[in-house]
């Protein structure tokens, strides 16, 4: 499991009866999370001392109950990196914490490089990839299918001291984008992406995992440069296991360029019981 263990401003505090409580800043939250299926040691105080409480709803989705009054926005760092946070109606904050495991990687390896490097962001979000790339010193091309998220990324590019970087943010359908820049020569050095397990693009287009993942890494295969530095595939689509995405990444990038291939689960640390909570999978590919 690839942990993000280094974070200062957010922490995951105590875990059970499927719900989570973490620090954000100053901000405590209480939200629910799937993978937490056992108990509730003890509900005390601090759970119930929290700014917001999710609620799930038996007929889909639910809703925040604001116990003390947020910011409409507030912010938080790693390390260099600072991010715009705000309660969405699906129970996130805009940022997902333990992709810093990811972040710190690309970084290294961007870093390490030693050249000028081009990184393709695709179903982007808020850009917390992009914030990370571009601050290691690369050109990022960020695409995502909604507006509002890619005008987060852009928001969160400027917190971090960064609007002067090249960074480029399309909204369009990934599928769609990276089939334009197939035909237009384009090449990137690095790929990231976080595919959903559904999804729709501006025009209607229909997104499933299972049956668009695959054709979708062929399709990004053809705009890698001569000299790819890395490929990281995220995953939060549950009974899809990490050797899913490393096997996927061996028939592709692995048959054309060899490099190393690495896959597991991504978490954070649990500070009351010590245990790690899992939050999704990745899958690697580095030259």
């Amino acid at each position: 499991m690839y942990i993000a263990s280094d974070w200062k401003d957010y922490e995951v505090i105590d875990t059970g009866g499927g719900e989570k409580l973490e620090r954000w800043g100053d901000i405590m939250l209480r939200r629910p999370d799937p993978q937490i299926i056992w108990p509730l040691a003890s509900e005390s105080a601090k759970w119930r001392d929290v700014h917001g409480h999710y609620h799930r709803s038996s007929a889909g989705g639910g809703q925040w109950e604001m116990k003390k009054s947020i910011p409409d926005d507030w912010k938080i760092s790693y390390g260099k990196l600072k991010f715009h946070l705000r309660p969405t109606n699906f129970k996130h904050t805009g940022l997902f914490p333990e992709q810093a495991a990811n972040w710190r990687w690309m970084m290294d390896k961007i870093a390490a490089a030693n050249r000028p490097i081009s990184v393709l962001n695709l179903f982007a979000y808020t850009g917390g990839a992009t914030v990370a790339a571009a601050s290691a010193g690369a050109s990022v091309v960020h695409v995502d299918a909604a507006k509002g998220m890619v005008q987060w990324a852009k928001e969160n590019v400027a917190l971090s001291g960064l609007a002067d970087k090249p960074v480029r943010y399309i909204t369009d359908d990934v599928f769609k984008f990276v089939q334009r820049e197939q035909r237009r020569g384009s090449k990137y050095d690095a790929i990231i992406m976080d595919p959903p397990s559904y999804g729709r693009g501006p025009g209607g287009e229909m997104w499933k995992l299972e049956a668009s993942l695959y054709p979708f890494l062929e399709s990004c295969m053809e705009i890698m440069s001569d000299r790819p530095l890395f490929m990281l595939i995220n995953s939060y689509t549950t009974g899809i296991s990490p050797t899913v995405l490393r096997n996927m990444l061996s028939m592709t990038m692995g048959k054309r360029y060899g490099g190393k291939l690495t896959s597991g689960e991504i978490g954070l640390p649990i500070t009351s019981s010590g245990m790690n909570l899992p939050c999704g999978i990745l899958g690697r590919w580095e030259a």
